[in-house]
């Protein structure tokens, strides 16, 4: 999502650089952090430790993706290359005591892999709790819950997933992830992208102070810079604690590399002064890989699929390593069909797993929003031959380009799939934007709602990451009081939006209908933040529609 301005920098400055659409805080606020600052304060005085949790991912109805780093000396800290190799072992139970051990097994931790470790345990039996915890050297890890998915034919009779994205560490503090691991019923949880964020201290919006520095202290570049900061990530208790709670099913955005990513570049990448974008690309991806519990179904792509019994199945996109360069705010390439955000491979993969899907719900998670955002209201007979008259985008004019809306032959020839396939039920669960939206997904936007709705999109907020009313300096709600009235009027597929809060999001689904309850942060700035409920919409089954709803479930 396009956050910042180019703007020139100083005579003597060796390269062009980037800015912040928020002002940094003041310099002299800001301290660089040496390497070992992606350890926590309890830093390891003796070798091994289990400093940075354990978590599991990717819940399968015979297995799950387990995950923990080891620190094997106290200098063998996040990117140094430094530790020697070290045995570690697992343990999978039935429960916590551990009394009811069901597999165990044992790998070698290295400096090649940042001493990250993986098992991938299979076996198990479906829709079941299960405890686990590493140990090496004689110490043992925290020990964490995690759940299979049912079997592939089970008739399920309900699910319930958390739902985040957009966490940016200088901002605040992971209080919404607290509020989740503390809620002890998820099936597992979903991260829609910008688990971490690259840019240096201060370079990214915080509302004029950062509230805790980065590590390292500098934009990240290499493969050691990725690996300091998703280590520091990793030190957060209230993400560790939801790495404990549940299982997590995650896929990348941008910032995971770097600010509007795409296949060639990104916005916040200077080609040359900042190396090739191919070798940062590259080092981010395997940074990612190592520190997420996540597999990569596809080769150094986050696109796969998991299913959850007869109820729901899950289609993850990867969004950022296939797509063409984001086009100019207001241009008609947008409509290009030479251009793609998913890639001809990926998008095929999609429709085909949407078509043969014998679920109820088929979720789709999306890392940027489908549904149109623009302006421009005029009506479907004169938009289309006045945009191919003046090269205008035949959606009317996108306020974001890096979302669907830039990659418009993309989205059009999905929806179109979905209608003439009367593929039903057909959910997507979106990140990136910092706000919450409950929309229709409408095929025509000009026409809504005397035209046909293909599907539904459930947004989240953001965890700490700037929104309108950061943006802007005003108390939380003053722009939303009055901007959401006014997307609501231009863009008629648009049910809620919230433009200024933090929060979380909870989707439950049952086969007759799938409902996000969405909840708020008292102030992202405190460690103790507390969570309310705000707001739920639903899709009823076969409907393609939202509506609201007034509890939560």
């Amino acid at each position: 999502m396009t956050r910042r301005h180019r703007s020139p920098d100083s005579a003597n400055s060796p390269a062009p650089r980037r800015r912040s659409v928020v002002k940094a805080a003041a310099a002299g606020a800001v301290l660089a952090a040496p390497l070992a600052g992606a350890l926590p304060a309890r830093a390891a005085s003796e070798a091994p430790a289990f400093l940075h949790g354990v978590a599991s991912g990717d819940p399968l109805p015979d297995g799950i993706l387990l995950w923990t780093r080891v620190t094997p000396a106290a200098d063998a800290v996040p990117g140094s290359g430094l530790g020697p190799d070290v045995r570690v072992s697992w343990v999978v139970a039935r429960d916590s005591a551990f009394t009811q051990v069901v597999t165990e097994g044992s790998t070698t931790a290295t400096a090649a892999d940042d001493h990250t470790v993986k098992a991938d345990i299979r076996g198990l039996a479906p829709a079941t709790d299960y405890w686990f915890r590493f140990s090496s050297g004689g110490t043992d890890s925290p020990a964490a819950r995690t759940r299979t998915a049912p079997a592939a034919d089970a008739a399920v009779p309900g699910l319930r997933f958390g739902v985040v994205s957009c966490a940016n560490w200088e901002a605040g503090h992971f209080a919404a992830y607290r509020h989740l691991a503390t809620r002890g019923d998820l099936d597992a949880w979903l991260h829609l992208g910008d688990y971490i964020y690259e840019y240096g201290t201060g370079e990214y919006g915080t509302r004029g102070r950062v509230v805790r520095p980065h590590a390292p202290a500098h934009e990240i570049l290499t493969l050691a810079d990725y690996r300091v900061r998703h280590g520091r990530y990793k030190t957060d208790p209230d993400l560790q604690a939801l790495h404990a709670a549940a299982p997590v099913v995650a896929i990348w955005d941008d910032h995971e590399m770097a600010n509007d990513a795409w296949s060639g570049g990104a916005e916040n990448h200077t080609e040359g002064a900042e190396g090739p974008w191919a070798a940062r690309q590259s080092a981010a991806k395997q940074a990612y890989f190592e520190w997420m519990p996540v597999r990569p179904a596809v080769a150094g792509t986050t696109y796969r699929r998991l299913r959850f019994g007869k109820l729901a199945d899950l289609s993850l996109l990867d969004l950022r390593s296939f797509r063409s360069q984001q086009a100019a705010l207001g241009d008609g390439d947008v409509d290009d069909p030479d251009r793609t955000l998913t890639g001809r491979a990926q998008l095929d993969w999609l429709k085909t797993g949407l078509v043969r899907s014998d679920t109820t719900w088929r979720l789709v998670g999306n890392s940027v929003m489908i549904s149109p955002f623009a302006i421009g209201s005029l009506s479907a007979e004169l938009l289309k031959p006045l945009a191919e008259l003046l090269g205008l985008p035949r959606e009317g004019l996108a306020l974001n380009t890096d979302q669907w809306d830039g990659y418009t032959d993309d989205r059009r020839e999905l929806l179109a799939h979905l209608r003439s396939n009367a593929i039903r039920n057909t959910v997507f669960l979106t990140g990136d934007i910092h706000m919450a939206w409950a929309n229709d997904v409408p095929v025509n936007a000009g026409t809504y709602p005397l035209s046909a709705s293909a599907a539904t999109e459930f947004v989240v907020t953001s965890v700490t990451s700037d929104n309108l009313d950061d943006l802007v300096n005003v108390p939380q709600g003053t722009v939303s009081a009055v901007a959401a009235p006014l997307i609501r009027a231009a863009n008629r597929h648009v049910h809620w939006v919230d433009t200024d809060r933090h929060g979380y999001g909870v989707l439950d689904i049952t086969a007759d209908r799938a409902q996000m309850d969405y909840y708020v942060l008292s102030d992202r700035t405190r460690a103790d933040a507390t969570s309310s409920w705000s707001r739920s919409y639903r899709t009823r089954s076969g409907t393609q529609k939202v509506e609201r709803t007034y509890d939560p479930v």
